[in-house]
């Protein structure tokens, strides 16, 4: 089934170059917007598979849109992967707070491109593994610790959980522990449900927020 997504950027060079990386893998591009008003209407006008949303843009910024369409009050979200530049000031930490799926930089490569959108219209995410333990231990610092877990993590859960906090797939995990993937992902969704996360990008800042990885882990 072909993947139809949104793309909003408010350059017309980094649309035209995401559209045609996009399209030359079978994605199939419903829209474009110039800014997060445009893409919020747009979205719900189309109903993409996945919005590829740039953080920065006029009218309406991308964290603000990103809200509006995949937020905690959402009833119908659609998934949102953020594809931005990465100078970790505050607007990619609110992304993240706002329901993105996904983070990539801009310039990681049509493969994680690719695969970060299969994966968004999957239900699951995925952050580019080059900037995940930067970008979460730099928002990680001096923020206050999460809610402790309802109930208590198992060891596989944990094991799973710190390998989604170091950016790895499913498929990676099931490598890394010798599991099935429906197991990987029965844990997972153990992991979420203890810690009131939606993702894995809120089970990685969850991660790294209770010193269960990183320098406190």
């Amino acid at each position: 089934m072909t993947v139809r997504v949104l793309i909003a950027d408010d350059q017309e060079i980094v649309r035209t170059g995401l559209r045609t990386i996009l399209e030359l893998q079978g994605v199939e591009v419903v829209a474009e917007a110039a800014d997060g008003r445009a893409a919020v209407r747009l979205a719900r006008q189309h109903r993409p598979d996945v919005c590829v949303m740039d953080v920065r843009m006029p009218v309406l910024d991308g964290v603000a849109a990103t809200r509006l369409l995949a937020g905690p009050d959402v009833a119908d979200p659609v998934p949102v992967v953020v594809v931005t530049t990465f100078d970790l000031d505050e607007y990619v930490d609110a992304a993240f707070a706002a329901g993105a799926r996904g983070f990539l930089l801009k310039d990681a490569g049509p493969e994680l491109l690719l695969q970060a959108v299969q994966a968004a219209a999957a239900g699951d995410a995925l952050i580019d593994p080059s900037v995940t333990v930067r970008l979460l231990r730099h928002f990680a610092s001096g923020a206050p610790a999460p809610p402790e877990p309802s109930e208590p993590l198992t060891e596989r859960e944990l094991a799973v959980l710190r390998l989604v906090a170091d950016g790895r797939t499913n498929a990676e995990i099931c490598a890394e522990l010798h599991l099935a993937l429906s197991t990987v992902k029965t844990h997972l969704a153990a992991v979420m449900a203890k810690t009131g996360t939606r993702n894995r990008v809120e089970v990685a800042r969850w991660a790294y927020r209770s010193g269960l990885v990183g320098d406190g882990g």
